[in-house]
């Protein structure tokens, strides 16, 4: 598994796994973030619940985040991300799930008033995004669209 950030030897991590999808425009040269009120980007996607499977948190999230249905296309990979959660003033380890998606039809208004779904430039993408593994996963997802995407 991919490995991003240092790892502190005196801090304690509480580990949090989730999956994300990593979602191309029609024209591939545009992904799908969310960007919250803040101003930070994320992949769609978040932490697995209960006994959910990956498919199934996306389908949650991509509901909550994007009011959207969502589709798994191909799996991209697992990465993990050590930080400080400025947010929850905690060390933390995010475990990442990465899938290429493809949004459906709108189904409500979303329900996470503080992210809003938006195209974002591939390249803006990969160097916007707060998480490193998630900007992994992007590059990941890119170079494996080109091979999806020549499929007969």
């Amino acid at each position: 598994m991919k490995v991003f950030g240092l790892k502190k030897e005196e801090a304690v991590y509480e580990p949090r796994t989730g999956v994300y999808a990593v979602i191309f425009h029609p024209s591939l040269d545009q992904v799908g973030l969310i960007r919250t009120d803040c101003g930070k980007l994320f992949l769609p996607g978040g932490g697995i619940e209960g006994q959910e499977t990956h498919e199934q948190c996306l389908v949650r999230e991509a509901r909550e985040e994007m009011g959207s249905a969502i589709s798994v296309v191909a799996y991209i990979g697992s990465a993990k991300r050590y930080f400080y959660s400025t947010k929850e003033h905690k060390d933390s380890l995010s475990i990442g799930h990465f899938y290429i998606c493809k949004k459906g039809e709108k189904m409500c208004e979303p329900t996470e008033e503080d992210h809003h779904y938006e195209w974002v430039p591939s390249e803006d993408a990969i160097g916007g995004l707060f998480h490193e593994h998630q900007s992994w996963a992007v590059r990941e997802a890119a170079l494996k669209k080109k091979t999806l995407h020549n499929k007969p």
